[in-house]
């Protein structure tokens, strides 16, 4: 993932805390070469591969 300057990853990010009320902000914060951190910690939290994760990130 890049950074988003078109809000992309902001739209993305609010409608995962409305689908999932055991994430929080702090998971969801984007930081700039700790994408793969980021994706296991969300893996692991949701019970999804990385592939599954971006999948569903892509189509929200």
């Amino acid at each position: 993932m890049k950074p988003d300057k078109g809000g992309y990853w902001k739209t993305r990010k609010e409608k995962l805390l409305k689908k999932y009320k055991n994430l929080s902000q702090k998971d969801l914060d984007f930081k700039e070469g700790e994408e793969k951190a980021m994706l296991a910690l969300l893996s692991d939290k949701l019970g999804k591969s990385k592939e599954e994760l971006l999948k569903m990130i892509i189509t929200l």
